[in-house]
C-alpha cells in the first residue's frame, strides 16, 4: 500500500514540469511574437497604397491619385524615418491641370524594388477618369537614382477605362505581367521585344465574383473590382492573380502564358484555393503565399500544401493592401480603403512589418 502511494507521488512529481511548461507555453508562446505588429511611417491626410523594400533595406511606398490632394505619388523612407520624394520633387510635381509628360508622375499605383531596380507602375488614369495615354513603368537604377527606362504598353493591350493595378518582374523569362482591376484581364510586356498583349480578358479567372464586401455588417463596394492582387512563384513557374471583390485563387503556368494561344492559356487557368477577399499578394522563399482577408482585418497564408492559415488578425491590420518580405519581416500597408469618404485630412494610413517564419 505503501509502496504504491510512493509510487504515484513520484508519477505526479515527474508530471509537475511539464504541466507547468504546458500552461506556462499556452500564455507565452512564441506564436504571439510572431504576431506582433510594428509600425513603421505614418501618413496624414495622405493614402498609401504600396510599399516595396530593396534587397539594401530601402523602403518605397506610393501614394495613388484618387484626389486632388496628392503631395507626392513615390516617397521614400529613410531609415532615420524621415520621407523623401523619390526619385525628386520634379518627379512628384503634377497637378491635374497640367499636360502629361514622361518626366512626371501622373498617377502611381504600385511601386516594387527588384533586382535592384525600383519599377513604378503609372496607371496614366488620374482621379479614375480614363487613360490619358498608354500605360507605363518607369525603371530606376537604385544605385544612382537615374531614370534607366521606360516601359510602355502596347496599344490594345488596354482599354480607354483600364487600371493597370500592379506587376511582377519575370527576369527568367524576361517579361512583366500585370492586373487590370477595372477591365479584367492579365497584361505580358515582352522585354525582349517590348511589346505588350492582353490575356484572359473578361474572363471568369479575372472578372470579380461581386460587386460589394461586407465589413461590420455593411456593404462597402457597388462597382466590382476585377483581377487585382498578383504574385510569382519562380518554383512552380506559375503566376497566380486575385480579383478584389471576389474569393478564389487562380494561377496559370507562365511558359503557357508567354507561348500559348488564348484557348491553351485558358485551358490552363487553376483554381488554387478558396479565401477571403484580397488586395495585394506576395509568397516568401518556402513558397508561401501571403494575401489578405479584407473583411475581417487579417492576413492569411496560403501554404506549398494549400492549406490556408492566419498570420495576424485585428485593429492593426485593417485594409492590408501591398506587401514586401525584408529580413524575415513582412512590410504591409494600411490603406484604410472601405474607411475613407472624400475628406480624408484627418485620416492616418501606416506602414507596419511583422514577423514571419
Amino acid at each position: 500500500m505503501i509502496r504504491t502511494l510512493i509510487k504515484k507521488l513520484l508519477f505526479h512529481l515527474i508530471l509537475l514540469p511539464f504541466l507547468f511548461f504546458g500552461i506556462y507555453s499556452c500564455f507565452h508562446s512564441p506564436k504571439s511574437k510572431q504576431t506582433e505588429v510594428t509600425n513603421v511611417a505614418e501618413f496624414k491626410g495622405q493614402q498609401v497604397t504600396g510599399v516595396s523594400v530593396s534587397d539594401k533595406g530601402r523602403i518605397f511606398v506610393n501614394f495613388p491619385r484618387w484626389r486632388n490632394t496628392v503631395e507626392n505619388s513615390v516617397v521614400e523612407i529613410s531609415k532615420e524615418g524621415n520621407l523623401q520624394p523619390y526619385p525628386n520633387k520634379n518627379w512628384n510635381s503634377w497637378n491635374i491641370e497640367q499636360a502629361v509628360s514622361d518626366s512626371v508622375f501622373i498617377g502611381v499605383q504600385s511601386v516594387v524594388a527588384f533586382a535592384k531596380k525600383l519599377y513604378v507602375l503609372d496607371t496614366r488614369n488620374p482621379i479614375w477618369e480614363g487613360t490619358v495615354d498608354a500605360p507605363r513603368v518607369y525603371v530606376f537604377n537604385l544605385k544612382n537614382n537615374s531614370l534607366e527606362d521606360i516601359l510602355i504598353l502596347s496599344e490594345g493591350s488596354y482599354k480607354p477605362n483600364s487600371y493597370i493595378n500592379d506587376l511582377r518582374v519575370d527576369l527568367k523569362n524576361n517579361a512583366i505581367y500585370f492586373t487590370d482591376s477595372n477591365e479584367g484581364a492579365l497584361v505580358i510586356y515582352d522585354l525582349s521585344t517590348r511589346k505588350s498583349r492582353r490575356v484572359l480578358d473578361n474572363h471568369f479567372s479575372t472578372r470579380a465574383e461581386t460587386d460589394y464586401l461586407t465589413f461590420d455588417g455593411k456593404k462597402w463596394g457597388g462597382k466590382p473590382v476585377h483581377s487585382d492582387g498578383i504574385a510569382l512563384n519562380p518554383k512552380s513557374n506559375r503566376l497566380f492573380f486575385h480579383s478584389l471583390t471576389g474569393y478564389t485563387l487562380y494561377s496559370v503556368s507562365t511558359a503557357v502564358l508567354l507561348n500559348g494561344t488564348e484557348a491553351e492559356i485558358e485551358a490552363n487557368v487553376k483554381i488554387e484555393a478558396e479565401t477571403g477577399a484580397p488586395d495585394g499578394m506576395i509568397f516568401d522563399k518556402h513558397q508561401n503565399l501571403y494575401l489578405a482577408d479584407l473583411e475581417h482585418n487579417r492576413i492569411d497564408y496560403l501554404t506549398p500544401e494549400g492549406k490556408l492559415k492566419t498570420l495576424v488578425q485585428g485593429e492593426k491590420v485593417k485594409w492590408a493592401d501591398t506587401f514586401s518580405i525584408y529580413e524575415g519581416h513582412l512590410y504591409f500597408t494600411n490603406s484604410r480603403i472601405n474607411e475613407v469618404g472624400e475628406d480624408i485630412s484627418d485620416m492616418v494610413f501606416t506602414i507596419n512589418k511583422i514577423k514571419i517564419n
